[in-house]
């Protein structure tokens, strides 16, 4: 049985674009895979642990060696329990506006917390390799403007090409993803990129 974790990071709502992409996509799955199970985590809903002093120690001991004190390893099993749930689920499928040219905050909370050493990834003299088993993964962006490869407004695109490459830096590599453009622009223009990537994510869903 199949098992997908949703990661919404967007507070937005029905008013989303990305989610409204996303939600197409699961919506897709789920019709021809009545069985499937969707877990959902809200990223701005959800109470994330904190990534402070004794999660950031204990980080650290993993790196150096060094054992946890009782207030270093409670915060370091609710690190391992994120990255449990990732690991075991058998899809990711994400919701990502784009914030400042980048990710929302609590979605780089959520990656500050999954990407861990000896949890997610780890390093020796012959490089880093992930430890997440790799499966298939959706991102639905959503973006104000168009950064499209090969022109000036591409370099200023630190949302698509910085998730992936964290994704792939924990070992998830099969990813496939739609955008939703220029959602700034007039409500007609937003809504037919919105339009067009709903119809496409869920001819992608066929194949997930």
């Amino acid at each position: 049985m199949s098992t997908i974790l949703y990661i919404k990071a967007s507070p937005r709502g029905p008013r989303s674009h990305s989610i409204a992409v996303a939600d197409a996509f699961l919506e897709a799955l789920a019709e021809r895979d009545p069985e499937i199970i969707i877990r959902t985590r809200n990223l701005f809903e959800d109470d994330l642990p904190a990534f402070d002093g004794p999660t950031l120690q204990a980080k650290y001991n993993v790196l150096h060696g060094l054992t946890h004190d009782p207030e270093q390893f409670r915060a370091w099993e609710a690190v391992r329990r994120m990255v449990e749930e990732l690991k075991m689920c058998t899809g990711l499928v994400m919701a990502v506006p784009m914030w400042n040219f980048s990710l929302p905050y609590r979605l780089k909370h959520y990656i500050d917390l999954i990407v861990q050493p000896g949890l997610s990834f780890e390093a020796d003299g012959d490089g880093v390799r992930g430890l997440i088993p790799d499966k298939p993964v959706f991102v639905a962006y959503a973006s104000g403007g168009q950064y499209p490869a090969g022109t000036a407004a591409a370099a200023l695109d630190h949302q698509r090409p910085y998730l992936e490459l964290i994704l792939g830096y924990i070992g998830l590599k099969d990813i496939r993803s739609v955008r939703v453009e220029s959602t700034l622009a007039s409500d007609a223009v937003a809504g037919e990129s919105r339009n067009r990537a709903i119809a496409k994510a869920r001819e992608m869903a066929k194949e997930f």
